[in-house]
């Protein structure tokens, strides 16, 4: 059981570390054209950049772009309920990485109480110890469960703590993003405040 849990770590944390070296690689070229183009007033070529290069940023900014004609509050309302669902994506597979680092070190607790039971077992059947080297032995092997539990349990513990960084330094990351991008959303495409019908604009006109 030991064994399979130390796979189960080792695979979750190879698969978020090669994740967010990807994210990172890509996001910083990706928002920089985005950006680009957007100065530019080129949304659609700025929608197509985000659609075909999907991440947790460019996501964000495609929600971002599609509601550019919006106030710039509820630009900012829409990117954040975006990036709320944005959030599992990067926290996928730490929730089991985290419980690996708990029960880890229990189950070779538990290997080794069971195994301690079973030695002093056969020394209450025997009523004495033939041989203490046989006894040592048989706790050396019960206490090796623990010692497993332990070898699983660091490392996936300080992972996962590294990985949890991560995700919390590429939230701080989005709020930043989502902010930047209203601005510029808001220098470059905001028309109206909202949409206005015509029934609203009579009313105005008849109040003066």
């Amino acid at each position: 059981m030991i064994l399979l849990l130390s796979v189960i770590a080792a695979v979750v944390i190879i698969e978020r570390l090669i994740y967010f070296r990807k994210i990172r690689t890509d996001e910083e070229r990706m928002i920089n054209r985005v950006k680009s183009t957007l100065e530019k007033g080129h949304f659609d070529e700025a929608l197509s950049i985000c659609e075909n290069n999907p991440s947790p940023i460019t996501n964000l900014m495609k929600v971002g772009i599609e509601h550019r004609h919006y106030r710039p509050d509820t630009i900012k309302s829409s990117i954040m309920d975006a990036a709320n669902l944005e959030v599992p994506q990067l926290e996928k597979h730490l929730p089991a990485l985290g419980t690996i680092t708990y029960i880890a070190p229990l189950l070779g607790l538990l290997g080794t109480v069971t195994g301690n039971i079973k030695a002093f077992g056969v020394l209450g059947k025997l009523g004495v110890v033939g041989d203490p080297a046989l006894l040592a032995k048989g706790i050396a092997e019960a206490l090796l469960t623990t010692a497993a539990g332990l070898i699983v349990a660091i490392p996936a513990i300080i992972f996962y703590n590294y990985l949890v960084s991560k995700v919390n330094h590429m939230i701080l990351r989005m709020e930043n993003r989502v902010n930047e991008l209203v601005l510029l959303l808001g220098v470059n495409s905001y028309e109206v405040p909202e949409k206005i019908t015509d029934a609203d604009e009579r009313g105005s006109d008849s109040a003066y």
